[in-house]
């Protein structure tokens, strides 16, 4: 499995899958949320009203990832994980790092080959960048070295060259 690192929206990426950072109500929301839900369409915002109906009436779960259709995203699929609110108490790394294995386990289970990931966890739920580069490139090899076939390239979609740089150096870091 490939990683890669790019500045730049999301929303426009060239992957089979984009990852939200959702909420748990799956109804839209500000910064990453917002962004997918606008570009997608209002039938992406239909479909998780309709999630929300049927098999997820109390909502998403913290760390636990469902799919939709990407409708007006060149994404084939939305992939909604719910990072943990380090400002609401949700301080366990496992919790931010199921996020990420939860979406690869989803996107491989869609057949994707191609997916990207924002920074799940930073910015208004409170995690630090290094923090949240450190568990998500930490996640995604472990998921990688237990699946032999799936996901080939894994993008991280940073908003902003702070955080890009972060990233940077903690994959150069470990690598």
């Amino acid at each position: 499995m490939r990683i890669e690192i790019v500045e730049g929206d999301i929303t426009g990426r060239p992957v089979d899958a984009v990852v939200n950072a959702a909420n748990s109500s799956l109804l839209g929301g500000g910064g990453v949320d917002g962004a997918i839900h606008r570009a997608a369409g209002p039938e992406l915002l239909a479909a998780c009203r309709e999630l929300r109906a049927t098999t997820l009436e109390d909502g998403l779960p913290v760390g636990a990832a469902v799919a939709t259709p990407g409708f007006g995203l060149p994404a084939r699929w939305v992939i909604h994980t719910v990072g943990p609110n380090r400002h609401a108490g949700q301080t366990n790394p496992a919790l931010l790092a199921s996020c990420f294995t939860e979406s690869l386990r989803v996107a491989e289970g869609l057949g994707v080959r191609s997916l990207a990931f924002p920074a799940v966890g930073a910015g208004v739920y409170g995690w630090d960048a290094r923090q949240v580069a450190q568990v998500a490139f930490d996640a995604v090899r472990s998921y990688a070295a237990r699946s032999a076939e799936g996901v080939e390239l894994v993008e991280f979609v940073l908003f902003g060259p702070e955080t890009v740089a972060v990233f940077r150096d903690v994959l150069e870091g470990a690598a």
